[in-house]
């Protein structure tokens, strides 16, 4: 593959990755979830299931322990999340999506679904699947997280 080639296909994937990142975000906010960003969906992908720390939750993210605690306020004063005793160590704090922070991720869930049809609609199924399975052989393993 020729070097343009190459920018080419990363400009492409890079322009889907922040269109859906977009459109996701796009359709959390019109199922009534105000406020949210797509940082905010970055997190909630760490929170869930089971929470997180401050600092579990500023190493996904690639940010400061202090930028993470700030966006744990701003998730906390929002109602998408709390904090709770950690269930093993008594100095630090748990922090665990509301409900609230469940529909929400539920509502990106949709979203990205709705998405992915319109690639469907665009592309046909037989090939958003196999496009898929090939995004799939070369995509780092692992939490799902921003590329600051």
């Amino acid at each position: 593959m020729q070097n343009s080639e190459a920018m080419a296909l990363s400009a492409a994937l890079l322009a889907v990755a922040g269109g859906l990142t977009q459109r996701i975000n796009d359709g959390v906010i019109a199922r009534g979830f105000e406020g949210v960003r797509p940082a905010h969906g970055f997190a909630f992908a760490r929170l869930a299931p089971d929470g997180a720390t401050v600092t579990d939750l500023a190493v996904h993210l690639g940010v400061t322990k202090q930028a993470a605690s700030q966006l744990v306020d701003e998730l906390v004063r929002k109602g998408y999340a709390e904090r709770r005793p950690h269930p093993e160590d008594a100095r630090a704090r748990l922090v665990v999506l509301t409900e609230r922070g469940w529909a929400c991720t539920r509502a990106a869930e949709e979203a990205a679904a709705e998405a992915v049809r319109e690639w469907s609609d665009l592309l046909g199924e037989r090939e958003v699947r196999s496009l898929r399975e090939q995004l799939l052989r070369i995509a780092p393993h692992g939490p799902l997280k921003p590329a600051w």
